[in-house]
């Protein structure tokens, strides 16, 4: 095989091209943009957690492994 035949047609070297040309430009984006913030003052709301539901299936394979969630 000779190294020619390795390269592609054009038209896909062109498309490769493009596509890192467009994740370069969403990166720049990206690295101008400030930080988000850390600070508590900034989050002055409360974060309601999630609950956990645990289905029969999970039951009953938690008490085969002796687990009992109850």
């Amino acid at each position: 095989m000779t190294p020619y035949e390795e390269i592609q047609a054009p038209a896909d070297l062109r498309a490769d091209c493009e596509a890192v040309h467009r994740r370069l430009a969403q990166a720049e984006v990206r690295v101008v943009r400030p930080a988000p913030s850390i600070h508590f003052d900034e989050y002055p709301r409360e974060v309601r957690k999630r609950d956990i539901r645990i289905d029969e299936a999970a039951q009953r394979l938690a008490n085969a492994l002796h687990l009992h969630l109850d």
